[in-house]
């Protein structure tokens, strides 16, 4: 089985970003690749995107939500 996995190294330590499909103590070969982080600038504008489009779209409700009952009523 062959996958490619993110990890951050810490203390000595590769963490995988998730869980993996391994045995405790299993064996693996890894071959190791840099990837460079984003600048921070990047990184703000980024979000700063992110927010605007969120508050351009308007999802603002007024008056109470219906109830999960009224929601299942709606076939």
């Amino acid at each position: 089985m062959s996958q490619q996995v993110d990890a951050v190294y810490t203390n000595g330590v590769l963490k995988p970003a998730h869980e993996l499909p391994l045995r405790d103590k299993q064996r693996v070969r890894l071959t190791v690749e840099a990837i460079d982080d984003v600048p921070a600038g990047d990184r703000e504008a980024a979000i700063a995107r992110l927010r605007a489009g969120i508050a351009s779209m308007g999802f603002f409700s007024e008056g109470r939500l219906p109830t999960r009952e009224e929601l299942h009523e709606r076939r």
